[in-house]
């Protein structure tokens, strides 16, 4: 099940959670280890924001051993899209009317 816009917006609104989305987005699949080494963030306070991002549906855990390998969810993403593209298809719409005012009024 996909989580709500609202759940998406709350995980990705601190920082340093968003920038643990885009590293895993950009680099595949890493270890809590690896994210911690070049976050800037205490281990627990990663793992803490890997657990939020997996509720919202954006990261995923596979454990192999002793670790936990997390990858990015783009697909988690989707509730948020569709939310945002009813505002594309509204500032569309103002925008054609917008110029086809600024048409006229060159005329």
């Amino acid at each position: 099940m996909l989580a709500a816009p609202d759940d998406i917006l709350k995980a990705l609104a601190v920082p340093s959670r968003r920038a643990l989305f885009e590293r895993l987005a950009r680099d595949g699949e890493l270890t809590v280890h690896v994210l911690t080494k070049h976050s800037g963030v205490s281990q627990p306070a990663v793992s803490k924001h890997l657990s939020m991002l997996k509720q919202a549906g954006l990261v995923h855990g596979r454990r192999a051993g002793r670790e936990t390998h997390y990858s990015a969810e783009p697909k988690g993403l989707a509730p948020l899209m569709d939310w945002m593209s009813l505002y594309s298809d509204f500032w569309q719409e103002r925008f054609d009317h917008l110029e086809n005012l600024l048409i006229r009024m060159d005329q």
